[in-house]
């Protein structure tokens, strides 16, 4: 078994946005020279995600409302650790901070509107995000 890893850096330019990572994801696929396996993404931050959804605007803008309603950015959380970001660690749990998918004939199997997304929460500095694709 063959394993590849590769980070990739994510800069947003707002504090809270979704940014499509498919074509990164399909690149860094290409580069293992993987045909058949399994690719890890996965966020190294806590306070965004990585998720499986459609490329729709509308819903991506939805979506950040909707998790802003559940985990507000607000004063009053427990947790502090002198940041007050606790909203975007809230966040986090809810959309995830991994995605497995499959590899066959080296790339990427997603169905036919999904595409892997990188949801940044607390934004203002580079993010990463490891790719591990693993198989033969």
């Amino acid at each position: 078994m063959k394993i590849w890893n590769e980070f990739v850096t994510v800069q947003t330019k707002n504090r809270q946005e979704i940014v499509d990572l498919t074509p990164r994801i399909s690149q860094a696929v290409t580069k293992a020279e993987i045909l058949e396996g399994i690719a890890l993404v996965a966020s190294m931050h806590n306070n965004a995600g990585v998720f499986i959804g459609q490329e729709d605007e509308p819903l991506h803008r939805d979506l950040l409302k909707w998790l802003e309603g559940l985990a507000p950015e607000r004063e009053g959380y427990q947790f502090t650790k002198g940041e007050s970001n606790a909203g975007a660690y809230l966040k986090n749990l809810l959309t995830g901070q991994q995605v497995a998918l499959s590899i066959e004939k080296g790339k990427p199997v997603l169905g036919p509107w999904q595409r892997v997304f990188f949801a940044e929460f607390d934004g203002g500095r580079p993010k990463r995000v490891l790719v591990k694709v693993l198989g033969e």
